[in-house]
């Protein structure tokens, strides 16, 4: 004889179906076909992996081969970005010299060309273009050109987007892409967050997360607007914790 709740559960799966849609879209990653996901062995990790996926009619399927990046050099915290706040473990702030954990947007790509081979929004930068890293500034967070909002509106800004013709040739902004980390630009939670290129093989970042010329350009040749790409870093046991959850694909070995 059947347990009596088999006939209640059987009447419940057609509810249960007419959820599942409103639950996947309460992921941070719900509308997402791309992920450029990044795993650290601890918090305090200055360097990690990288694996994208692309998201297929079999599920998550590993885009290319795994490679090393460097990231913050007193490691990771959890940043502002699409996820759920998370209470557990240290948070981003302004000059931690930590790179943010969670779930982002991947904005616009920039660098010194005026155009690259990208589908995504491009941005050339210029001699007089900064990035605001001051809290109390109301560019904060943002790229913004001296020309427009005048000189003493960056002043202080640690962060010329031509580092190659402010810093004796700095390549490490030739290409790159931003991380949407704090898009609400909250006063001291961190600010000017990307994905550029290493000056040194391995050598960690105030809080991007880098990696060599190659690696950046194959990235940025498959970005796609219309797979709402979005960038994912998390300590592995972090990343282990949420997986399910927040529906991230298992981690390529």
């Amino acid at each position: 004889m059947p347990f009596p709740f088999h006939s209640a559960a059987r009447r419940l799966l057609p509810l249960l179906a007419l959820l599942a849609p409103a639950a996947i879209a309460a992921t941070p990653i719900h509308d997402a076909t791309q992920l450029v996901v990044v795993t650290t062995p601890s918090w305090d990790a200055p360097a990690g992996r990288l694996q994208a996926y692309e998201r297929t009619e079999h599920g998550w399927q590993a885009h290319g081969a795994a490679f090393d990046v460097a990231l913050g050099r007193n490691g990771s915290a959890w940043g502002i970005g699409l996820h759920p706040a998370q209470a557990d473990g240290p948070q981003k702030q302004e000059g931690d010299g930590r790179s943010p954990a969670g779930v982002f947007a991947i904005g616009e790509a920039f660098g010194y060309a005026p155009r690259i081979d990208s589908g995504m929004p491009y941005r050339p930068m210029l001699a007089s273009d900064y990035c605001m890293d001051v809290p109390d500034s109301p560019f904060y967070n943002r790229i913004v050109d001296a020309e427009t909002v005048g000189a003493d509106a960056v002043e202080g800004s640690s962060e010329p987007m031509r580092l190659d013709l402010h810093n004796d040739g700095d390549r490490r902004y030739r290409e790159g892409f931003v991380i949407e980390h704090n898009p609400r630009a909250e006063p001291g939670r961190g600010s000017c967050i990307f994905a550029h290129l290493w000056r040194q093989p391995g050598e960690s970042t105030a809080g991007c997360t880098a990696m060599e010329p190659g690696h950046m350009a194959a990235l940025l040749g498959w970005l796609a607007p219309a797979a709402h790409p979005l960038f994912v870093l998390l300590p592995e046991a972090e990343y282990e914790r949420l997986r399910r959850g927040w529906g991230l694909p298992p981690l390529h070995p």
